[in-house]
């Protein structure tokens, strides 16, 4: 038994998933946003409030119910006495027998199975495989019990999948090692963001008639599946149940510090909920692109290419809408200077590691829907141009300077005068102030020109630089000349040019 579930300190930390949610449901207007330390935990943590005011039966019930909740800022207060009328059992992060977001099944083998609290944290864990070494997940350095809270809410939402460190055969069963990648491990999530937390969720709050379904409070509160055979996804009974899914077995082992305050020491971690297809009324923000194979799928992060070289997918979203059946419409339903910023969120993962969090946000206004995709996906296409001429342009220098190279050198004397990666990271920035000046309602066109031109002036400059390390000799001074030329003439080739505007609709 965990006793020490009953002392008043860990009692009072036990209590921080109820009081902190309704805290901010009931103050959501005066709150700019909610931020943790990575994109991912933020995401997850709105997740939970949209659980709870789904739950709660705090959302629109029709599409123009929707807009009226957006426009009047309809109180979310409701949500915040709802949540403050639940047992308080429902919500203890420590609690002995339904731990909140746990599974408490996996109590008898906690202490002897479980790790240091470092296992929790996806930045930190490294990879799952428990082949591997992971002499770094014995520490027991206590993580504060607010910091094990959201780790635990993004496992839930991020974890990538693989196979767990735990032992089925000595827990509970062999498939309690197969970790799924988590409902949104795999895709980019999009958040529409307003001016306060409170605008935000009423953006995100989709009418469902059907009802919210069930919120997840612990496992073992209904019936789920077992460990001892390969399971069925299951389908989701509303939206409370999609954004509360329990995607880890996990549990926490409190322990009270000699501060008096409380932290996680241990934790075990095996599979989750899995979970069937879902419908397409619980993809609201599902923004869908085309692999190199032909097949369509949700936008998926990448380390290689940044969230805003995918934007035009994300507009076309919207300017493809049917009304009233996404997020994307009804966003495109408000009424005309409404500014949404939409939020796109991702974790790159390598099979069972984690790599890096993706995240980028891109304006909106209802009636520039048609403008902000053409400057989107021209100004791709300009960033594709410029950085194909940097490559040739470092081939041409490369012909010069090495006249009689092996071809073993060819790849690492080429990348001497690449300058395509500094060009991606330098085109960032004009990129957004391109979408802003579209949203601003500023001429396509002229906005692509000023576009264009820092980014031919920004390329000018990044291969100048690749080339200051040659030598003061003929055949620098040649490489030199013939590399710069060749990048003004392919700078100056038509298929770079800002396309004729369309009319936005």
């Amino acid at each position: 038994m965990r006793t020490e579930a009953c002392t008043p300190a860990l009692t009072t930390a036990g209590d921080l998933v109820e009081r902190s949610i309704a805290d901010a449901l009931e103050t959501a207007d005066e709150l700019r946003c909610i931020a943790a330390p990575t994109p991912g935990e933020t995401v997850a943590l709105l997740e939970l409030l949209l659980a709870v005011c789904y739950a709660a039966g705090c959302y629109p019930a029709s599409e123009d119910e929707w807009e009226d909740w957006v426009l009047d800022r309809q109180p979310l207060a409701d949500a915040a006495a709802w949540l403050r009328s639940q047992p308080p059992a429902d919500w203890d992060l420590f609690g002995a027998d339904a731990p909140f977001g746990q599974n408490a099944l996996l109590q008898p083998f906690l202490d002897q199975h479980g790790a240091g609290p470092a296992q929790l944290v996806i930045e930190h864990v490294g990879d799952y495989n428990q082949f591997f070494d992971h002499h770094h997940l014995e520490h027991a350095a206590p993580l504060p019990a607010a910091a094990a809270f959201r780790a635990m809410l993004t496992q839930h939402v991020y974890g990538p999948g693989g196979r767990a460190r735990i032992s089925g055969k000595e827990t509970l069963g062999p498939t309690i090692t197969n970790l799924a990648v988590t409902r949104l491990g795999s895709r980019i999530r999009v958040i529409a963001q307003g001016e306060t937390l409170g605008d935000t969720l009423r953006l995100n709050l989709a009418p469902h008639p059907q009802g919210p379904g069930t919120f997840n409070h612990t496992w073992t509160q209904t019936q789920r599946r077992g460990f001892r055979t390969k399971p069925q996804g299951r389908t989701v009974d509303g939206p409370a149940d999609l954004h509360s899914v329990l995607g880890r077995s996990i549990l926490m082992r409190p322990n009270l510090l000699a501060d008096g305050t409380v932290a996680v020491d241990r934790v075990l971690i095996g599979a989750g909920e899995l979970l069937a297809p879902l419908a397409a009324q619980y993809m609201q923000d599902a923004v869908y692109a085309t692999t190199a194979t032909g097949t369509t799928k949700p936008l998926w992060p990448s380390a290689s290419r940044a969230l805003w070289r995918e934007s035009h997918a994300l507009y076309a979203a919207v300017a493809d809408r049917r009304k009233g059946t996404d997020l994307y419409a009804r966003l495109a339903s408000l009424p005309p200077g409404r500014h949404v910023s939409l939020w796109a969120v991702g974790l790159v993962a390598k099979q069972t590691t984690a790599i890096t969090w993706v995240s980028d946000a891109f304006p909106f206004v209802p009636g520039r829907e048609a403008a902000l995709r053409q400057a989107a996906e021209t100004g791709s296409r300009i960033a594709d141009h410029v950085a194909a001429c940097l490559g040739k342009a470092a081939h041409t220098a490369w012909l010069v300077a090495y006249p009689n190279p092996k071809p073993s050198d060819k790849k690492a004397q080429i990348a001497r005068f690449d300058a395509r990666g500094e060009h991606w990271a330098a085109t960032a920035q004009p990129f957004h102030t391109l979408l802003e000046e579209a949203a601003g309602g500023i001429s396509v066109a002229e906005a692509l020109r000023g576009y264009a031109s820092a980014l031919h002036t920004t390329a000018q400059r990044l291969l100048a630089r690749r080339l200051d390390s040659l030598p003061p000799n003929h055949r620098g001074f040649r490489t030199h000349a013939e590399a710069t030329e060749r990048l003004l003439a392919e700078l100056g080739k038509n298929n770079s040019a800002p396309a004729k505007e369309e009319k936005a609709q």
